[in-house]
């Protein structure tokens, strides 16, 4: 997995490319633990590169989304593919984080 942090318009942008599993979710929580508590702001997780998401990267999403929302922001997923948007539709995340 590859994490690559951007900010455009006003966004903080998350682009995240390969596997997000058991191995690799410990370095995207590493990478975005330093910003997903500042106040106000727009997180987004850019999914088009991604392969897959396990358990263990459902849990930093969850995660992300609780602790931004706590601060006042706003957590986004973009670009999901097929893959990926089952796997968030089948746990029920569909229903409580903003999908673009």
């Amino acid at each position: 997995m590859e994490v690559k942090i951007l900010e455009q318009n006003n966004e903080k942008v998350v682009l995240i490319t390969g596997r997000l599993d058991t191995v690799t979710s410990p370095e995207l929580e590493k990478a975005v633990s330093a910003i997903w508590s500042e106040p106000a702001i727009t997180l987004v997780f850019d999914c088009e590169q991604m392969e897959y998401i396990s358990s263990s990267g459902l849990r930093v999403v969850l995660s992300a989304h609780k602790k931004v929302t706590a601060a006042g922001g706003k957590f986004i997923l973009r670009n999901l593919n097929s893959e990926v948007r089952s796997v968030i539709d089948l746990t029920g995340f569909s229903r409580i984080i903003t999908i673009e």
